[in-house]
């Protein structure tokens, strides 16, 4: 069954395109298959999986002809990959929408995906490689009525795996351009746009115990000003009482504060963001967990690393409360200056920090169920995540370049990663990245690596080295050692090795070799990744 899958997936883009492009509207489309097959390593912590080999597949058409337009994807889990939740095992249509646009409104009905402001109060996604899915399965209504001003309204059901959530999700929005709306405002310099949202999720309550809210409204008010270099955004969201699995049921309102200013000019650009969350998980079910269900997005702070041993330690936002903040400033030493060389030299300096909320603890668990009280500005003692990061980049000739970064990075992982024993790991990263053209068609690209704690599994090392050559064609191995581990038994090796092709849109890979447990995380939204061992096969294509 998952051989004809596979073919069938391959085939069915170039079929389909030769078939309909010819006709009237346009059709687009991607698909992607993913595979892995596994055998027990009890080194690593490898389990045995009983069917050897899982696959996890979707294909996307999209359509439109004049204002119509309309989509449908086909997902296929036999079983799925290892680290996706089991729900998903099975196959059938996972999302399918029709839609209609005009020059002043669109209305979508089926499956859906919305944002309202940086999404504190609503966000349905869709992210394959976390194996999040959420969007709404209902209608969605965009209305421009005048020039400067733009509705938004959404109803429905979100997505659940292969059935639907329990709770309705309802939602507005609207957005005011002033340099659009005010006669004359056109040509000042200075643009100004103001929003606001609420959100509300309806949920039928049977408990014997608990009084639940049926009603939940969530509601948000935002701003963005913008003069040249300068911009500041800012949104302030409120969430009322919201009993759930996640707060341990407490009655507490939710509130959520975001405030970031930046400044860029040539060569130089400044970012601060301070962010305050208190009890803002917002999900159309109480009794869902995790990633499940969510009907809003917190912004993480720390942004998304791309070196393995970067992200390592990774942060996932705290939905039941943090303080933090942010800033980076971006510096590009002059070209022909001495430490700017020939080409100039890019400096990046980012630093984080994130702490619990300053609360007090309250003992009303049998009466009220508020929990705590916590002081809006007061910033908690305990320390979740604390990160420097400086990394320099530099071309020394039109064929060479490098980059290198360091970190020193406190992690609470009891907390972000709700483990217990672990407490604050102290650790130092460093990267040395280089790519060398040697040729027109043939590169080669390095990495080293090292993290060191004495904490933990202690420190690790990474080599990477990738060449490509021709122009389609690519091989490359890795190696991730646990060297510092304090058990000399457990001090292993995860080396898998890589190939593969890539034309135009066409890119096919396939790998051997070990993967050790850890967690994926994207804009501070996480999955858990088991140990595993086996080979992976990834085949992606668009048209």
């Amino acid at each position: 069954m998952k051989k004809i899958l596979v073919l069938f997936f391959i085939g069915i883009t170039a079929v389909i395109k030769a078939q309909i492009l010819s006709g009237p509207g346009q059709l687009h489309g991607s698909v992607e298959i993913d595979a892995q097959t596994y055998k027990k390593d009890s080194l690593i912590g490898a389990p045995s999986v009983p069917e050897k080999m899982d696959l996890n597949t979707y294909a996307q058409l999209d359509y439109t002809n004049g204002r119509i337009s309309a989509g449908v994807r086909y997902e296929a889990y036999e079983n799925a990959i290892q680290g996706y939740d089991s729900r998903y095992d099975g196959q059938g249509i996972a999302n399918k929408y029709i839609k209609y646009t005009d020059s002043t409104m669109s209305i979508t009905a089926g499956n859906f995906y919305e944002q309202f402001g940086s999404g504190m109060v609503l966000r349905s996604y869709w992210n394959y490689s976390l194996g999040i899915d959420n969007s709404i399965d209902g209608v969605r209504w965009l209305y421009n009525p005048y020039k400067g001003i733009y509705i938004k309204g959404v109803i429905g059901h979100q997505r659940y795996y292969w059935t639907e959530g329990a709770g309705i999700v309802r939602g507005a929005d609207g957005e005011i351009h002033l340099n659009e709306l005010i006669p004359g405002w056109d040509s000042v310099k200075t643009k100004i746009i103001i929003g606001g949202s609420f959100v509300s999720k309806y949920q039928v309550s049977d408990d014997p115990i608990y009084n639940f809210p049926q009603n939940v409204g969530a509601g948000a008010g935002r701003i963005t000003i913008t003069n040249g270099g300068f911009s500041l955004y800012s949104e302030y969201s409120y969430k009322i009482n919201d009993p759930s699995a996640v707060n341990n049921y407490l009655y507490n309102p939710g509130q959520g504060l975001i405030a970031k200013a930046s400044y860029a000019q040539k060569g130089l650009s400044i970012e601060l963001t301070g962010e305050r969350i208190d009890n803002m998980d917002f999900k159309s079910d109480r009794a869902a967990v995790k990633n499940d269900l969510d009907i809003n997005y917190l912004p993480a702070l720390p942004r998304d690393e791309t070196y393995a041993l970067m992200e390592f330690y990774p942060y996932a936002t705290q939905p039941t409360g943090e303080m933090g903040v942010d800033g980076e400033v971006r510096y590009t030493l002059p070209k022909g200056s001495p430490l700017g060389g020939h080409y100039g030299t890019d400096i990046d300096v980012e630093y984080s920090a994130i702490n619990s909320l300053d609360t007090t603890t309250l003992n009303d668990l049998t009466t009220t169920r508020q929990g705590y009280t916590s002081s809006f500005f007061g910033i908690g003692k305990t320390t979740y995540f604390d990160n420097l990061t400086i990394e320099l980049k530099h071309k020394f000739s039109p064929k060479f370049r490098m980059i290198a970064q360091y970190c020193n990075e406190v992690y609470n992982k009891d907390v972000v990663q709700d483990e217990t024993g672990f407490a604050t790991i102290h650790a130092n990263i460093g990267v040395l990245d280089a790519y060398w053209r040697i040729s027109s068609s043939h590169t080669l690209h390095v990495e080293a690596q090292e993290l060191y704690t004495q904490q933990d599994q202690g420190s690790w090392a990474y080599g990477l080295a990738e060449f490509n050559f021709g122009s389609d064609w690519f091989l490359g191995a890795f190696d991730e050692y646990n060297y510092g581990d304090p058990v000399a038994a457990e001090r292993l090796h995860y080396i898998t090795v890589t190939g593969g092709y890539t034309h135009n849109a066409l890119r096919i890979s396939l790998g051997y070799g070990k993967t050790r447990a850890g967690i994926l995380c994207v804009g501070g939204v996480c999955r858990e990744i088991p140990a595993s061992d086996g080979f992976t096969l990834s085949i992606t294509n668009s048209f």
